[in-house]
């Protein structure tokens, strides 16, 4: 049944309208993987020696042993926003003579071969060898690695339950970070060392292997309770509840005045408020207005100007980055209705441009207190709202002529990869590295304002050729229209 399992996964892979996308960016997560496990294998290498060094009269496997407290806080945040439950396409198979049992017990155990529980190999496997050539007894070094290996499937499985809570809230990154910055408070302030309290408690697993029944048994008890989860959830009606709730009608009498492309503007402002997914675009406009004040109030920012640029073309175009990559892919799920009406493709995407436009006006506006922090912040600011108004809404909009992932609306909203594919990955470079390269480039070889002045001027061209541009953007949309139709209808 195993194998039936992954066959079936593997043809699902393979047949995906998105497969040839999804082949490169997996050639592109494969580079990152390499490099993430050479990092850990290099810290895995040196640590025994620089914690020596550091601290010359203590143990260094003590030492280490007091670290694993943060590295299970940092991991399990890290796994909250970055690693999803493996589902399977489960609904086919439950009208087949399958147990559920079955179904859940192959998505957890698959699970547990994540990428996320195989990279602490790297540095604590280096680290135990570097312990046995240091003369610690080769017993208490395996039953240490072993340990290591059971907080890892537990904060895995641990991962999983805090995710089933944050769905059923509005902020769904919430639970996490109360959950690991409640451990980290009693920790910090002394009110409970929990730090000291699990490094003590590793270093007795170790000396008496009788006390691995402790990880042991807190392992199965999560992986029941996952199981638990799962399989209350697997019945082929469970998708077939609906939610009842009442619909806070607003007035978009407003949207009228933008003539034939209102009615467009007014799904997509129905679509932001009301759905989990889309509606993190509008959460991150504030997180977009403060972002300057990670740099600007440091003194040691306040020189590198090139700076200016990067945080003016965020924080104005951070609504644009977000909601504009998934264009239109937001709109996946009737996409198919969509296209089957008789209206203009233009109007459609130009619905699409003057959002984003409002939005960068808006944030450049919100942004303008910055001017306390210098003139040229501000001017900086100017320059990348026009730069995000004339280039980037356009290289946005062309990006999604290229997306082919269907994006599930009521999944969890913060840091949700579900329809993310290589154009996501690919997009962002002349996003931020291309006018962050332009403006540097005329910084350092004229002046400041001449760098600001050549983000303005590509900004007002594109502006000037708004029609022009919008035309060969919708001819393109036009050529992948049925593309995009095929490859909405899978489940990607």
């Amino acid at each position: 049944m195993i194998q039936r399992f992954l066959d079936l996964e593997w043809k699902q892979f393979t047949r995906s309208a998105s497969f040839g996308k999804s082949v490169a960016l997996k050639i592109v997560m494969v580079f990152f993987a390499l490099y993430f496990i050479a990092m850990f294998l290099i810290v895995g290498i040196v640590m025994f020696p620089l914690l020596k060094k550091v601290f010359p009269e203590r143990d260094p496997f003590v030492v280490f042993n007091g670290l694993i407290f943060f590295w299970i806080l940092g991991d399990l945040v890290i796994r909250f926003f970055f690693q999803k439950l493996p589902v399977m396409s489960v609904k086919p198979l439950l009208t087949l003579p399958i147990k559920r049992s079955k179904v859940v017990n192959f998505v957890l155990g698959k699970s547990a071969l994540s990428f996320f529980n195989f990279l602490p190999l790297f540095t604590i496997v280096p680290f135990g060898v570097m312990l046995i050539i240091n003369d610690y007894a080769i017993s208490v070094v395996l039953v240490w690695l072993l340990t290591m290996v059971l907080i890892t499937l537990i904060n895995n499985y641990l991962n999983f339950i805090i995710e089933s809570l944050a769905a059923k809230t509005e902020l769904s990154f919430l639970p996490v970070i109360l959950f690991a910055g409640s451990l980290y408070t009693l920790n910090h302030f002394q009110l409970i060392n929990i730090a000291e309290l699990l490094s003590n408690g590793i270093q007795a697993i170790a000396n008496n292997p009788l006390w691995l029944v402790v990880p042991f048994f807190i392992l199965i008890g999560l992986y029941w309770y996952n199981f638990k989860i799962l399989r209350n959830k697997l019945f082929l009606d469970s998708s077939l509840q609906t939610k009842t709730q009442e619909v806070q009608a607003s007035n978009l009498e407003w949207t009228k005045k933008f003539g034939d492309i209102a009615p467009f503007m007014q799904l997509d402002l129905k679509l932001l408020w009301r759905n989990k997914r889309p509606k993190s675009s509008v959460w991150m406009l504030a997180f977009g207005v403060l972002y300057g004040l990670f740099f600007y109030p440091n003194p040691i920012y306040q020189d590198k100007e090139f700076l200016f640029a990067f945080v003016g073309i965020f924080v104005t175009g951070i609504f644009l980055i977000n909601f504009g990559q998934f264009i239109p892919a937001w709109d996946s799920g009737y996409y198919k209705m969509l296209m089957s009406q008789n209206i203009k493709y233009q109007q459609y995407l130009k619905s699409k441009y003057t959002l984003m436009t409002l939005s960068v006006i808006l944030l450049f506006v919100l942004s303008i207190p910055y001017v306390y922090f210098g003139w040229k912040i501000l001017l900086a600011h100017f320059a990348a709202a026009v730069y995000n108004i004339g280039v980037n809404t356009y290289v946005i909009l062309l990006g999604g002529s290229f997306n082919r992932k269907k994006i599930d609306l009521n999944q969890r909203a913060a840091f949700n990869f579900q329809g993310t594919g290589a154009v996501q990955w690919v997009i962002g470079l002349p996003l931020l590295l291309l006018p962050i390269g332009i403006f540097s480039i005329f910084n350092f070889t004229f002046s400041f304002e001449i760098g600001i002045l050549a983000l303005i001027l590509l900004g007002v061209t594109g502006i000037i050729l708004h029609q022009k541009i919008m035309q060969l953007i919708t001819k393109k949309y036009l050529a992948s229209k049925y593309k995009m139709i095929a490859a909405f209808d899978q489940d990607n």
